[in-house]
């Protein structure tokens, strides 16, 4: 399994940094580029036409290194169908906009009934194919489990659709949310190898496949991953979760999904509430600009922030 491990973050890896050398250029020539927000922080202006739909290199490069571990594997077969149902998603998102040259894509009622139908076949592979139960870990007590009985189904697709779109709104400054999951796809898959899942090849590969990206990715940008990035990968993100029954530890090592989604709740409500604005602008990351912090100093923190709370998901386990 360690070997299985080894080879799938290998070849994820270096199948994105062959890839992405010819994606790149080509997402330029079709002008699949980025539309800006008119009122985002104005360093972003400069990013407009940089190539967008980068999630496509990522999931080839992990599709392509998971399969030869697809055989009679029925948990990564569902952690692949719903990491690509919700790429496919995005894809379609990222695709509207950059037809119709404007930065929102599908509806929020598309959005949500894609994303339902999505997580209601994941919730009947989960039990019935791979053959989990209605018990989740409890955080911090030697892996107790907590039978949620006929409340997991509301609560599985609570989870699956607050993190799925928590990992989108992550996806908003060069190579953060690539930062960010590749810290978690980590403890996911040290944490699949320690309890001798099946699961171990589909995070390795995530791992080796985000690390390929962050090349091309990172500050500055030349392409983006784009909502068929984000959302796949928290599709991943969640589905391993429900697979490993620790969807509880999200709260942990995925400390910043949770404060990005709360960040732009709470600028809604309050703004509600006030009209005025609590952050100067939603999710925090670009208040966190506004206010003078460059991107880079953002990435930094929240991967130091990730890293200590996976050490602590670690100690949680």
């Amino acid at each position: 399994m360690k070997n299985e491990a080894i080879y799938a973050v290998l070849l994820a890896f270096f199948l994105n940094i062959v890839i992405s050398p010819f994606a790149i250029p080509l997402l330029k020539r079709l002008k699949f580029g980025q539309n800006v927000r008119n009122d985002g922080p104005g360093t972003h202006l400069k990013k407009m036409g940089t190539p967008t739909m980068g999630g496509i290199i990522i999931l080839l490069s992990m599709v392509t290194a998971t399969i030869f571990f697809l055989k009679e594997n029925e948990a990564v077969q569902t952690i692949l169908f719903v990491t690509v149902g919700f790429g496919v998603i995005g894809f379609i998102d990222d695709y509207i906009k950059v037809v119709k040259k404007r930065s929102l894509g599908l509806t929020p009622m598309q959005k949500i009934i894609g994303q339902l139908i999505i997580t209601c076949v994941f919730a009947y592979l989960l039990t019935t194919y791979v053959g989990i139960d209605t018990s989740i870990i409890i955080p911090f007590t030697g892996r107790i489990t907590w039978d949620l009985g006929i409340f997991y189904w509301p609560f599985l697709i609570f989870t699956v659709l607050a993190v799925v779109n928590a990992v989108n709104l992550t996806d908003g400054i060069d190579g953060l949310a690539a930062s960010v999951t590749v810290l978690v796809a980590t403890f996911f898959a040290a944490i699949a190898l320690m309890l001798r899942s099946e699961s171990v090849p589909v995070a390795a590969a995530t791992v080796g496949s985000l690390l390929g990206f962050l090349l091309f990715n990172s500050y500055p940008a030349k392409v983006f991953m784009g909502d068929t990035g984000s959302l796949a990968l928290g599709g991943f993100v969640v589905s391993m979760a429900f697979v490993l029954q620790m969807p509880l530890f999200i709260l942990i090592v995925g400390i910043i999904y949770v404060i990005e989604n709360v960040s732009v709740i709470l600028q809604v409500l309050y703004f509600k509430k006030t009209r005025k604005r609590l952050l100067k602008m939603a999710p925090i990351h670009h208040h966190l600009e506004l206010g003078g912090w460059p991107e880079t100093k953002v990435v930094t923190v929240f991967s130091v922030i990730t890293t200590v709370m996976c050490i602590i998901g670690f100690m949680a386990v």
